[in-house]
């Protein structure tokens, strides 16, 4: 066999990658299953239900006295703020949500972070949260109502008293979650007490908060309701107690749909800001 021969059996058999291939980016995977921003879906899938829904009340598939047309709710929504009460309903409504929320979370995270921070605090309120947390807390409106009279005291008082408590279980469990290899080194690089909690346990705590202001709202509007139903003038919950009343399941859902409205904007407002404190978690 020829020395020319040998070179050629010897030689690999595998291609030599060429230079394009071997350049080629290796995809980052670390990012986790963090979500992709689709914002045309839901606007899409919102707006495919409601032609469904007219679609079915149109064709009689859907009963007027089951569920009325979207289009006849957006008649009643129409007359209700041609005649100036939509204005009235919302001042009320929001006014109220806004002061017993506020009051109640801002309570709550400070008690929660007390929980967190102190074994004292841990031993003496834990227990007492616990047991008062489950109790349905329309059930105490009629305490409310004989304690602050059937004003805006115990409106305000019913949703202060129905956010706090979850407010507290998520800062307390924020703060419990926190990575203590974090405040571990923290006290390895001389911080004080005081800078560990505002630099560390406050921003590992905050996604949870953040999600306790999501169910505080969702609470708060619920309780913003039943209140409303009892010796209220103006309010969404008034308005809807009144529609029921006559029967008039237009402006039933309607005051349904304001409801969703406010809903949806109290969440945008929750997401922007997590967009603002929590941009950490994306990079």
């Amino acid at each position: 066999m020829t020395t020319e021969a040998l070179c050629r059996r010897a030689a690999p058999t595998t291609a030599i990658p060429l230079q394009s291939e071997r350049a080629r980016p290796v995809p980052f995977r670390g990012g986790g299953f963090r979500p992709q921003p689709m914002r045309w879906v839901g606007p899409v899938v919102f707006l495919a239900l409601l032609v469904l829904w007219e679609l079915g009340c149109r064709t009689g598939v859907i009963g007027s006295l089951v569920l009325p047309a979207p289009s006849k709710v957006w008649g009643a929504l129409q007359d209700l703020f041609q005649s100036g009460l939509l204005r009235k309903h919302l001042q009320a409504s929001l006014s109220r949500l806004v002061v017993g929320w506020t009051l109640g979370a801002a309570l709550g995270v400070t008690v929660g972070l007390t929980i967190g921070l102190f074994s004292l605090a841990r031993a003496g309120l834990l227990p007492l949260v616990s047991a008062i947390f489950p109790i349905p807390k329309i059930a105490l409106l009629p305490l409310f109502v004989i304690w602050f009279g059937i004003g805006e005291g115990s409106k305000i008082a019913t949703i202060l008293f129905g956010t706090f408590f979850p407010m507290v279980i998520a800062t307390y469990g924020g703060v419990d979650n926190v990575d203590r290899s974090l405040i571990r080194m923290g006290q390895s690089f001389g911080l004080s007490w005081s800078s560990i909690v505002r630099k560390i346990i406050i921003p590992g705590a905050m996604p949870a908060i953040l999600s306790g202001f999501r169910i505080s709202v969702s609470i708060g509007i619920i309780l913003l309701v039943a209140a409303e139903m009892i010796g209220a003038e103006y309010g969404i919950g008034s308005y809807i107690l009144m529609a029921g009343a006559i029967f008039s399941m237009e402006q039933l859902i309607a005051g349904v749909a304001i409801l969703s409205l406010i809903g949806l904007c109290a969440s945008g407002l929750i997401g922007w800001a997590e967009r603002r404190l929590l941009g950490w978690r994306a990079k």
